[in-house]
């Protein structure tokens, strides 16, 4: 074996061991590094997250005598992803180009992801076209991009084409496919493709069942939610951190503390409490259920707390009124050294808000960028809109909305509306209603106080012009739901609003004349996980 031989393995072993400093010692005296010695430093580094080094190796080894081949290009890709370093990602495309790598499947796969992650998907699709052949990895990764893109409807044609062209979608195509269905809302078509997954005897992995559970979530598919995360259970998937981040929500949005509870407990037994992102988001399920003690006992056995563990806390304080105990907390952050961001600003500006702390909220928020080094975002400016609102000082909130360097949002718009008619100044909201009326906002709440400001005052002709807008625009008023734990939790669904209703066995005949008065009436017992619809 010779020197530069052994260098090369030296380098190698080093790296792949993460002893980065011995194996670039090595590196430094060797006279003349190969390209296996430069391989396996630039492979290593971009791996473990060194990606500004790989690329560093990769242009000093553009300057020596060695000659990059495809395994480098695949490496020095890897990193591009990992800066999001599109213009770097189109250099190296066109080095492959130059050396006659083009023709190279693995290296077109590479540059396809390459595209996709850093967001260019159209040119990802035109790499992927000029493929002179194509495997399952070339299929799977243009089908992934075009799911996180959002552009479901190419990835099921695509993936549909897959199949007609002879190749079997494997199960990371099949995954890719539902997670994408899934991260973009559509519940439907997710399961639909995870139905049929299961049928062609393909077995979802944990990421795919974690993206099912945390669609459903996001759609507010609650039973749903929680009947798939015990399906994954039966199917002897182990949950990690992602499943029960995402499936905790869940407990806050059914008001329901017991099945919180339940999977707390389940978090103990499997030690994931230790995380400190679960345990952020047990004081957020809790303080959602209304228990804040509860809260306080997850966040303070936190060892080493970040800052949405803190974040977490101060919001809980402020959605339950505590907001002396918020305040607190805020100045117990900084005194600990953690240093606020843009979400603990607005958990302490809504408290301060909720709280009536005027002057307190309006100091913190003056001095965002020079005491924090945060600026204001629209949800700053909604708080604090809110805050003047709710405290009569409308002239001040009327100013700060016309002043501020941000458009108008449909939060900005209701709390501005709310103080309008909470302290009867009707005048204001006629001034800001014009401007309002004009823009395109997608929610009902600014709309809907408007109009019953109008209403309030009789102007029946400006209520029906409001709704006008609302209808112009596509924005609808969904109905509010209670929900009450009993023995039973019934959906309760008339026209294209739905609401939930409690039932016990003693509230069949009121369920029955729903029935009768043409409503749609969906009961789901949730007594030891069955499921029956009436």
């Amino acid at each position: 074996m010779n020197y530069m031989s052994l260098n090369s393995k030296l380098v190698g072993a080093y790296a792949s061991c993460g002893d980065f400093a011995s194996a670039k010692l090595i590196f430094q005296v060797t006279q003349y590094p190969d390209v296996f010695a430069f391989n396996w430093l630039i492979s290593a580094l971009a791996f473990n997250g060194h990606y500004r080094d790989a690329i560093g190796y990769f242009s000093l080894m553009q300057g020596s005598r060695n000659s990059p081949n495809s395994y480098t290009f695949s490496f020095v890709l890897r990193a591009c992803v990992g800066l999001m370093d599109l213009n770097k990602g189109k250099e190296v495309h066109s080095m492959i180009n130059k050396l006659g790598f083009e023709l190279d499947v693995s290296l077109g796969n590479a540059l396809v992801d390459m595209y996709c992650k850093c967001g260019c998907v159209i040119i990802a699709r035109q790499v992927f076209d000029r493929l002179p052949k194509r495997d399952v990895v070339s299929w799977t990764t243009m089908i992934s991009g075009y799911c996180n893109a959002g552009k479901v409807e190419q990835s099921i044609v695509l993936f549909e084409r897959m199949r007609l062209e002879g190749l079997e979608p494997n199960d990371f195509t099949w995954n890719a496919m539902i997670a994408g269905y899934a991260r973009n809302g559509d519940c439907d078509g997710a399961f639909a493709l995870f139905s049929r997954m299961s049928k062609e005897g393909l077995v979802p992995d944990l990421v795919t069942w974690n993206a099912m559970i945390s669609g459903f979530v996001q759609s507010r598919r609650t039973f749903e939610a929680v009947e798939l995360f015990r399906d994954m259970l039966f199917a002897g998937i182990k949950p990690n951190h992602v499943t029960v981040t995402g499936l905790l929500p869940v407990c806050g949005m059914m008001g329901s503390i017991q099945r919180g509870k339940e999977i707390h407990g389940l978090i103990y037994r499997m030690w994931l409490y230790v995380n400190v992102f679960v345990a952020s988001a047990l004081i957020d399920m809790y303080s959602k259920c209304g228990s804040v003690k509860d809260a306080w006992n997850v966040f303070d056995k936190i060892p080493v707390k970040n800052v949405a563990s803190w974040n977490a806390m101060i919001g809980c304080y402020g959605r339950h009124g505590m907001v002396d105990s918020a305040v607190q907390l805020f100045e117990r952050m900084q005194d600990e050294g953690m240093q606020a961001n843009q979400v603990t600003l607005i958990c302490i500006l809504s408290a301060c808000s909720h709280g009536g702390l005027v002057e307190k909220g309006l100091s913190i928020f003056r001095s965002m960028r020079e005491t924090y080094r945060v600026d204001a975002s629209k949800e700053h400016y909604a708080c604090v809109v809110d805050l003047l609102s709710r405290s009569g000082r409308m002239e001040e909130a009327y100013n700060l909305v016309k002043e501020m360097p941000i458009e108008v949002t449909d939060s900005i718009a209701g709390a501005f509306f709310n103080g309008c008619k909470l302290h009867k100044r009707r005048d204001l909201a006629k001034q800001m209603a014009e401007d309002i009326l004009r823009m395109e906002l997608k929610r009902p709440g600014g709309f809907v106080t408007l109009s019953n400001i109008y209403a309030s005052d009789g102007e029946w002709e400006e209520v029906e012009n409001v709704r006008k807008v609302m209808k112009e625009k596509g924005v609808h008023k969904k109905a509010g739901f209670s929900l009450i734990k009993e023995d039973e939790v019934a959906e309760l669904q008339l026209g294209n609003e739905s609401h939930m209703i409690a039932t016990g066995a003693g509230d069949r005949a009121l369920l029955q004349e729903a029935v009768v008065t043409d409503c749609n009436v969906k009961i789901a017992s949730v007594q030891a996980g069955a499921k029956a619809y009436n």
